[in-house]
């Protein structure tokens, strides 16, 4: 996979910058055309965050933290099958709160158990209904969690998590950060609730080495685009960093939340009940997740991550907030203003999106530059 350069450098129709899922896809969509691409990556192996390894106790581990599939479009799912086998999986999460690990999202068992009731199905909505709080007008992710099951279960599961996860008070982000989290009120316990929930049988390098291994694809890794796009002749540039970077900060940086990881191997075959236990009000990390849970994978050692949120490092998650939000319109019409290089994925479009929603980008991203090109062949010269 690695490029020999025995193609003449302006051999490439298409320079992408990033071998992450955005990057990934568009690559082997293009290459698929009978377009030649050159994927570049700074980072020493493919796939982004979502690269997986095995480490010394031989568990598959996932270094940037879990990434866990689930989508319910048939299109993403059926595309990527192209290039895996799948295993199912349902991720389940606790929440460890009042000493006790309780079901997060909330369900009927959180509230049974941590307040020692009995509740039904239909007296849970009516509990929910006597604590939530009445918000007028929805601006933020303190007022999404309180009017829907009041403040003291906002204070137990969501206030303490968020300020670690963000730096921030839940009062001081937007609302789509807590309106992703469902609240139930039946005894569903699945992290997730899509119709498609699976992980990549052999992980996802493996995934990712099927998708580039097009005859058409050349792939560096370990390089910065900048160093080696003034010694190419490409067509067109798609760019997955960051926005921001890409035009050298001129408006200033675009603020993201960071993770530190901190990977542990134990002598034991499991650490934990399930695979990720939330830590909202206790220690500097808000989660612990164990990766034999997620892989399938039987062995008598396990390794698990801790995760402490940070202010620097790698970018992972766009800060959801107003202000934010109009720094990137400034960055979003330099980048539309530039015809020679398409934006897609997370970074270069600041917004956050789940691995499928990514795939989905990109996919439709491609339509457009297939339909770009038909009304550029039929042109008059």
């Amino acid at each position: 996979m690695m490029t020999d350069f025995a193609t003449p450098p302006a051999a490439f129709d298409y320079l992408i910058v990033g071998a992450g899922f955005a990057g990934s896809v568009l690559a082997e969509r293009l290459a698929g055309t009978g377009a030649r691409v050159l994927i570049v990556d700074r980072r020493p192996h493919i796939g982004g965050n979502a690269y997986d390894r095995y480490d010394d106790a031989g568990i598959l581990i996932h270094p940037y933290g879990p990434h866990i599939f689930h989508t319910n479009s048939k299109d993403v799912f059926d595309y990527l099958s192209n290039f895996t086998a799948w295993r199912p999986y349902q991720h389940r999460v606790l929440a460890s709160v009042d000493g006790q690990l309780l079901p997060i999202p909330i369900n009927l068992d959180t509230v049974n158990k941590l307040y020692g009731l009995n509740l039904t199905s239909f007296q849970v909505e009516d509990f929910f209904a006597s604590v939530a709080e009445k918000v007028e007008q929805v601006r933020t992710s303190e007022d999404v969690v309180v009017g829907k099951v009041g403040r003291d279960l906002y204070n137990k599961f969501f206030r303490g998590y968020t300020r670690k996860q963000w730096g921030l008070d839940p009062s001081e982000l937007d609302a789509s950060v807590t309106a992703r989290v469902p609240t139930r009120t039946n005894r569903d316990d699945r992290y997730f609730a899509d119709t498609y929930q699976a992980m990549p049988l052999h992980g996802y390098t493996r995934m990712f080495e099927n998708m580039l291994a097009h005859p058409n694809i050349k792939v560096m890794l370990n390089t910065d685009y900048r160093e080696i796009a003034p010694l190419l002749e490409y067509r067109h540039m798609i760019y997955t960093g960051p926005v921001d970077a890409f035009f050298d900060h001129c408006y200033g940086k675009l603020p993201y939340r960071s993770l530190e990881f901190r990977h542990e191997t134990h002598d034991q075959e499991t650490f934990q009940p399930v695979g990720t236990v939330n830590y909202p009000n206790d220690y500097g990390y808000t989660r612990i997740s164990e990766f034999k849970y997620i892989t399938g994978q039987v062995a008598p050692r396990t390794s698990v991550v801790y995760e402490y949120p940070q202010a620097e490092g790698d970018p992972y998650y766009p800060v959801p907030r107003p202000e934010n939000a109009e720094l990137y319109k400034k960055y979003e019409a330099l980048a539309d203003a530039r015809e020679d290089v398409t934006f897609v994925g997370r970074l270069a479009t600041y917004r956050y999106y789940n691995m499928d929603q990514v795939v989905a980008q990109a996919l439709a991203t491609f339509r457009r530059l297939q339909e770009r090109a038909v009304v550029a062949e039929t042109q008059p010269v």
